[in-house]
């Protein structure tokens, strides 16, 4: 009982997260089959992945890994965990929204 309602609750901060990151200016995000990240397109902004990080971390206060920690292919991509809680992951997507309508 106990793994299953985990199971339902980080299927909540997934679909939060996604769907989220979708409404973001030039993001667009699928929606993964398990671990705890998503990896969305961000090439729509103009912006290189690691610049992008950097802006969302220094201007928005939230933490996202390039792409190209994870190779030269990762570029035009950002990783964020949802092992957080949903109020969290919501204040997360309100400032990087923000932050992007003013890209």
């Amino acid at each position: 009982d106990e793994v299953e309602k985990m199971v339902e609750i980080f299927k909540a901060r997934r679909d939060a997260i996604v769907d989220g990151l979708n409404t973001v200016k030039g993001f667009s995000c699928l929606r993964p089959k398990g671990a705890f990240y998503v990896f969305p397109n961000i090439t729509k902004t103009g912006l290189k992945s690691q610049e992008l990080a950097d802006r969302i971390l220094n201007d928005a206060g939230v933490a996202c890994l390039s792409g190209t920690c994870f190779g030269k292919f990762g570029e035009g991509y950002l990783r964020f965990s949802y092992a957080n809680s949903l109020e969290n992951i919501e204040e997360a997507l309100g400032r990087i929204r923000e932050m992007a309508d003013k890209l």
